[in-house]
């Protein structure tokens, strides 16, 4: 059973910036995909940004062009930068695989002020 421990969270000014990290005690790919998640209060999980092992990338509609998630395989442990910020990113961030998930971590929180 794999880890996960997500960091790097905040509270920036919107059209600021911050970048998460996630970090697994094993090999972080080792159920394929990987993805950043985000509960808002009183909303439900949501998907935000993905990666495969390989580097390929998606996003939701929301974030395209402002996040950008990433992979260092070696330290086990994905990224996302978030630029631009708005008040409605603001939410407890988490990451887990896409498919047959982990348990999840306590996750980060992210504030933005308008």
């Amino acid at each position: 059973q794999v880890q996960l421990v997500e960091s790097g969270g905040g509270l920036v000014q919107a059209g600021g910036s911050l970048r998460l990290s996630c970090a697994a005690s094993g090999s972080i790919f080792s159920r394929g995909a990987m993805g950043w998640y985000r509960q808002a209060p009183g909303k439900q999980r949501e998907v935000v940004a993905t990666i495969t092992s390989g580097g390929i990338t998606n996003y939701a509609g929301s974030v395209k062009g402002r996040f950008t998630i990433s992979r260092d395989i070696a330290k086990n442990t994905v990224y996302l930068q978030m630029n631009s910020l708005k008040p409605e990113d603001t939410a407890v961030y988490y990451c887990n695989a896409v498919s047959n998930k982990w348990d999840w971590g306590p996750g980060t929180q992210v504030t933005v002020s308008s």
